[in-house]
């Protein structure tokens, strides 16, 4: 962090303005402020996941990712640089693989919900599909890289996964859709 905050509020603000990290002021209705904090959302709802009981691998993993979520942020807030890079997504898709591979094959959707941690999980991955697409969004009028799209993209899917490892944690198998139940 190049500056330390000793003062929280700087008014810099105030006139809908926000900073980035190249110096740049923006307006805070820019896409790229939205894209942030749309990847700021996705992290503080892992952050609510990260305050129930779960497994030591998941919460190690989540832990993780959070960090790398920020690092994604950095990314986005100055443009032109690059900490997201393929090594992330690929860990992404092992470790994916790796929490898939004992559950059984899915044959209907899955309606969120199960545990608590699952229910969050789920949550986590709507905010960051949401982020994903405020990232296309973005990039469709401003350079931005592949890297902190496909890794939003491979977590979402990892978060997908996650849901179905924590309801099996807490002892309760997946919700599932039932077509036309209510009609």
């Amino acid at each position: 962090m190049g500056h330390r905050l000793s003062k929280i509020y700087t008014r810099t603000g105030d006139a809908g303005t926000t900073g980035l990290g190249d110096g740049k002021r923006v307006s805070k209705n820019s896409l790229r402020i939205h894209a942030l904090g749309e990847v700021d959302e996705c992290n503080a709802v892992i952050g609510v996941l990260l305050t129930e009981e779960l497994p030591d691998d998941v919460r190690a993993l989540l832990t993780d990712v959070q960090h790398d979520l920020f690092d994604l942020g950095g990314e986005v807030c100055i443009p032109g640089m690059t900490m997201i890079t393929d090594k992330q997504v690929t860990k992404l898709e092992e470790t994916l693989d790796h929490f898939n591979e004992p559950l059984e094959p899915l044959k209907d959707f899955i309606l969120p919900g199960g545990t608590r941690p699952a229910a969050i999980t789920h949550q986590a991955r709507t905010v960051c599909r949401r982020a994903e697409r405020a990232l296309v969004a973005l990039a469709l009028e401003e350079a931005v890289g592949d890297g902190p799209r496909q890794y939003l993209n491979r977590l979402s899917d990892l978060l997908f996964v996650l849901a179905r490892v924590l309801n099996r944690a807490g002892g309760r198998g997946d919700v599932l859709w039932q077509k036309g139940k209510n009609a």
